[in-house]
């Protein structure tokens, strides 16, 4: 089995401090993508539910088409809310993305770790080429 790693050195986070992990990771034509939050250049972006839901699903998309997969592609989605009361307004978010080709998906309320809205991670797969 073969396994490459996708920004394996790092990324930024708040302030400049160094993320110790791979953006996603794909093996045998599974890509597995690290939570996303709503970040552009090390700095969550300002606005609410729906600025951030976005930005943190073009995240996501970002490192698909990196990996050279598209968001058809996506099995499962997982997703961490910071409010209850923000769920509609994310699903209308997500919906814009996923309409077509919608993903498995969990979807619970938690604190950040960021100070943010929203993340959310995924797991793609499409057939190995040889």
């Amino acid at each position: 089995m073969s396994i490459k790693r996708y920004g394996v050195e790092g990324g930024k986070g708040t302030g400049g401090q160094h993320l110790p992990f791979s953006r996603a990771v794909e093996a045998n034509g599974w890509l597995y993508v690290s939570g996303q939050v709503p970040m552009v250049n090390g700095e969550v972006v300002v606005g609410n539910i729906i600025v951030q839901s976005h930005q943190a699903i073009r995240n996501i998309l970002a490192i698909l088409q990196e990996a050279g997969y598209g968001p058809e592609h996506i099995v499962r989605c997982g997703v961490w809310l910071d409010d209850a009361r923000d769920f509609q307004s994310f699903n209308g978010v997500f919906r814009e993305y996923f309409g077509e080709n919608p993903p498995a998906r969990a979807c619970v309320v938690s604190s950040m770790v960021v100070d943010c809205k929203v993340e959310l991670d995924c797991v793609a797969y499409k057939e190995p080429t040889a």
